[in-house]
């Protein structure tokens, strides 16, 4: 049968974001052959689990609709004959086409079929916009739906926008760019099974490599957990460090976050912990260091373990670092930069004036020639930029990540398809992530003293940097109740 005149526009609902644990709720088709609709049809799906309250609003497809409904394996022949021989047309198509074959594996069946996605082919085609979710896609082209966010409407969407492209797209420009949109064969490491591929989830998240005898090779973060293990197991450079870890990988995985700030603290978390052996070790909490200007001196700079000051001391404290020689160095490059005194700050051990004097790169403060209020004021400037922030909430606090959101991210409005995080800190501290309401009161009791975290700061500060006005709760007297969701300025 020839594909390019059999067409299957394919919609799927979904308990979550990931093939390889999540389940089908709802499966819509629309079937064209030689430009004629032949057969619209679609299915409610006992997931055979509950679905998350987030997916149930953003869907309208309750655990009361689908729990009549028949099983995967009870419409798992029916649903193959229809996408048999045809073209698989999705929009964000590795979705939908993961779990499909996802749920064939299960009972014991093979699918394959080319596949478009019709968000590449629409980046392809109207390079010029930033938005191409399925919202934007129909906004953008006049289309409309009877049952958004429902499997068969969407499918019928799709049809719609594919139509309409190949009446108003040149041949040529419509081949072009429907051929790049097909989704790419991934070669995985022989050791691995092939379904890893489509069950990898497009979301943010942390994954974790294994070697033989269940080492842990690596721990790594992204934005889109499918890409990068992807290209990262895909690495053909001979001698690559990528490829020579790919070669000893024998497992793989991961867990979804909420947002980019999961993944990061994470990560942290993991590689902190389980010591991987390919990572880069990040260093105890307690090995951190600081700067500190030393009382009633002209100019004379300490460095100071962080594990040895108290939160208001860090208050009147510069930088953040792994190490002292970290610190020095940083130190050094600032006087240098403005020429400050090495001696005076405690740099240089040399007798008489510090040697950058007889160069013309120290005012010196070390000889009597600057007044020592003068080089202290002009250091305390030269450290501002490096000054670590006050935590700017009232005090312990949780963050909210993630949830189900419509018209976004990385792939459309399926971005989403995730529960809600909440981060829970205090004064620098991550104390963890709740990810139920039994999380949620037992961090927000839970006792920890001040325990500054040089990593987690700088992701935090990162994190506030490009989110000025976060979700947060006021956990204090909180007891794990929901409190109302306030903006904070964190500039």
């Amino acid at each position: 049968m020839d594909t390019a005149e059999n067409l299957v526009f394919v919609d799927l609902e979904t308990t979550g974001g990931s093939a390889a644990h999540h389940r089908i709720t709802e499966i819509g088709i629309v079937r064209v052959a030689g430009g004629a609709v032949i057969e619209e049809w679609s299915s409610l799906v006992n997931p055979g689990c509950e679905i998350p309250s987030y997916i149930v609003a953003f869907t309208g497809i309750s655990n009361d609709m689908v729990a009549g409904a028949p099983r995967f394996s009870a419409l798992a022949a029916t649903v193959f004959e229809k996408l048999r021989g045809a073209l698989f047309v999705a929009h964000n198509a590795r979705f939908d086409y993961s779990f499909l074959c996802a749920e064939f594996r299960r009972m014991g069946m093979h699918f394959s079929a080319p596949a478009v996605c019709t968000v590449k082919l629409s980046r392809r085609l109207f390079p010029q916009h930033a938005r191409h979710n399925l919202d934007a896609v129909m906004e953008r082209h006049g289309l409309s739906c009877h049952a958004r966010h429902r499997a068969l409407g969407d499918a019928q969407v799709l049809r719609d926008f594919w139509f309409k492209l190949r009446l108003e797209t040149p041949a040529d420009a419509f081949a072009t760019a429907q051929a790049q949109a097909l989704l790419a064969v991934v070669k995985l490491p022989d050791q691995l099974p092939p379904e890893l591929a489509d069950e990898l989830p497009e979301g943010p998240g942390v994954y974790r490599l294994f070697g033989a005898d269940d080492a842990l090779l690596y721990v790594g973060r992204s934005n889109s957990l499918r890409t990068r293990v992807l290209a990262q197991l895909g690495e053909q450079r001979a001698g690559s460090r990528d490829q020579k870890l790919a070669a000893q990988v024998r497992r793989v995985d991961w867990r979804q976050t909420g947002g980019e700030l999961g993944s990061w603290l994470l990560e942290t978390e993991w590689t902190k912990t389980q010591r991987p052996l390919y990572n880069r070790h990040l260093g105890h909490p307690s090995e951190s260091v600081t700067l500190r200007l030393v009382a009633e001196h002209s100019g004379l700079v300490e460095t100071r373990p962080i594990d040895t000051l108290t939160a208001a001391d860090l208050e009147d404290s510069f930088g953040v670092f792994h190490c002292a020689k970290d610190a020095r160095k940083a130190l050094t490059d600032i006087a240098r930069a403005r020429q400050l005194c090495l001696k005076v700050l405690g740099l240089e051990q040399s007798e008489g004036s510090c040697l950058a004097l007889h160069v013309g790169k120290c005012r010196g403060a070390c000889a009597g020639k600057e007044p020592p209020a003068l080089h202290r004021m002009r250091v305390q400037l030269a450290l501002a930029s490096l000054k670590i922030k006050s935590w700017p909430f009232p005090g312990r606090i949780g963050l909210r990540e993630g949830g189900w959101r419509g018209g976004g991210g990385v792939h459309g409005e399926r971005a989403g398809a995730r529960g809600a995080e909440i981060h829970v800190l205090d004064h620098w501290t991550y104390l963890g992530t709740a990810r139920s309401e039994e999380d949620l009161a037992a961090l927000s009791t839970r006792e920890a003293g001040f325990a500054f975290d040089a990593d987690i700061y700088r992701i935090l500060m990162r994190y506030f940097s490009n989110h000025p006005n976060p979700d947060w709760h006021d956990l204090r007297a909180a007891r794990g109740s929901t409190l109302a969701l306030k903006p904070i300025d964190v500039s």
